[in-house]
This record gives C-alpha cells, structure tokens and sequence, in this order.
C-alpha cells in the first residue's frame, strides 16, 4: 500500500485537507459565535465559561491553519475529533428514538466517518518523504 502513495507536491491540497480545515473553521467560528450571542446552551447543567470557549476556539483555528498548511499534528488532531463524533453518532444511532435522529446519526456517522477514512490517506503522503528531483 505504501509504495502506491506519491508526496503530496507543492500546494496541492486534496479535498479532504480543504473539507477538514473548513469544518475546523467552521467548529471554532460557530462555537464563538454562539458564546458570544449569549445562547443559554448547558454542558453538564453549567454554562461554558467564557476562557475555555475562548481557548477551544483558539485550538480549533490552529486545527484548521495547520490542516491547510498540511502540517501532520494537525490533520492527527482533526483525525481524532473526527472519530469521537463518529464514536458520538454511533451511539446517538442506538439511543435514536425517532426518524429525524435516526437520519441524523445516520448523516453525521456516514459525514464524520467517511471524511475520517479519506484523511488516512492524504496523511500518509503527508508523511512521505520527499526524494530530491532526478
């Protein structure tokens, strides 16, 4: 499998580094927002405080500036996050007790899960080395 991957070349961006760092992006940038806007959303019956939405926030810009720059760390984290919303999808498919959270888990389990497979590769020809030009 390793000798068919090829180094991702100078500013080539596969579409699952463009999908990723958007959906980091997009993480961070709503998490904001919605803090910001005073939403009444409870963690654990306690309001966020307003440091750690802040930090979250920061961590997931960084998520998404490291991702589009092709940096390993960061697709690795996304990676993660990645597999615990599919770990979350999967089990909100087992507590699902309608057709609308049933499509929903189904959505986000195949959304999550699927963008997760595809980075396994991109991060493999991240890792690749790069053999000077013959």
């Amino acid at each position: 499998m390793r000798a068919t991957l090829e180094p991702l070349g100078p500013g080539e961006r596969p579409w699952p580094i463009k999908v990723g760092a958007l959906l980091a992006l997009l993480i961070g940038g709503v998490q904001l927002v919605l803090f910001f806007a005073g939403t009444k959303l409870k963690v654990g019956g306690n309001r966020p405080s307003g440091a750690s939405t802040i930090v979250f926030a920061g961590l997931m810009f960084l998520c998404a500036g490291g991702t589009w720059l092709k940096r390993y760390w960061a697709v690795l984290g996304l990676m993660a996050l990645l597999a615990l919303f599919s770990l979350y999808f999967a089990i909100a498919l087992i507590k699902a007790s309608s057709v609308l959270g049933f499509a929903i888990a189904i959505a986000g389990l195949c959304i999550a899960g699927g963008l997760l497979w595809r980075l396994v590769r991109v991060l493999g020809r991240i890792q690749m080395p790069k053999y000077p030009a013959r």
